[in-house]
């Protein structure tokens, strides 16, 4: 079963219980009052179920605080979740309950960070998903880079991998490499060299479904890992390395 099948029709076999429970529950018309807690290890099925409502709840918190959902944003929502066209109620039906739900995003984010604790990769996968829907219109407005960096905090990223997200997102002279690797300019090359290496380490799409991140999301992980790579190649050709 793809991971929508799971997001309400097997909601009673992924019970999450807090924030997220709650907006499930209500969606699904059931009670959902239990986290499996005793299923955390990799891979465990429950992980990309709450990925996957946690970008749907966080991009709907996000439309909120911005304001002004456009079309842009949910053409990008459509192509980072690659909805299949029967699933798009359900979809629909948890992002628009997320929108009309008066709590905050904070204990969504919670949760999530709480969820995929030691997991800052995945943590930052899902800030990215957030990144890239933000910025559908063209730019990144300043609403949606407090929403964000506010993210970012409570998932406990550090400052670099939450420049790296938004540096992504930017176009020409914006787009930094030195943000996006997240490291100084005045890094030394071996040091340089392996802080790359970490990040495509951590950064490798199966790496990252083995923590959480759901299949479906594989194009982003492979195009963020792209974007890496390219920001090396572009520091190295800048400092006439190989």
């Amino acid at each position: 079963m793809s991971i929508w099948g799971k997001i309400l029709g097997g909601a009673t076999g992924f019970a999450f219980g807090g924030p997220i429970g709650a907006i499930v529950g209500a969606v699904a018309g059931h009670a959902v009052d239990k986290y499996r807690a005793t299923q955390q290890g990799d891979g465990d099925p429950t992980k990309s179920v709450a990925f996957t409502i946690g970008v749907i709840i966080l991009s709907a918190k996000m439309a909120k605080a911005d304001g002004v959902v456009t079309r842009d944003e949910i053409n990008a929502f459509k192509q980072v979740f690659r909805v299949p066209e029967h699933e798009v109620d359900n979809v629909s039906r948890v992002f628009n309950q997320a929108r009309k739900d008066s709590a905050g995003f904070e204990p969504y984010a919670r949760q999530l960070a709480d969820m995929f604790s030691g997991n800052d990769a995945v943590l930052e996968e899902l800030l990215s998903c957030l990144a890239h829907i933000a910025h559908a219109d063209g730019r990144i407005h300043p609403a949606e880079l407090e929403f964000l960096e506010a993210v970012s905090d409570i998932f406990g990223l550090d400052h670099a991998a939450f420049e790296r997200v938004t540096a992504m997102e930017r176009s020409g002279a914006e787009s930094d490499p030195y943000r996006i690797l997240g490291v100084e300019r005045t890094i030394s090359d071996d040091d340089l060299k392996s802080a790359y290496r970490k990040l495509v380490r951590e950064n490798h799409p199966d790496r990252l479904i083995a923590q959480g991140l759901p299949e479906e999301f594989i194009d982003l992980a492979n195009e963020k890992l792209a974007a890496i790579n390219t920001a090396y190649d572009a520091v190295q050709q800048e400092r006439g390395i190989r």
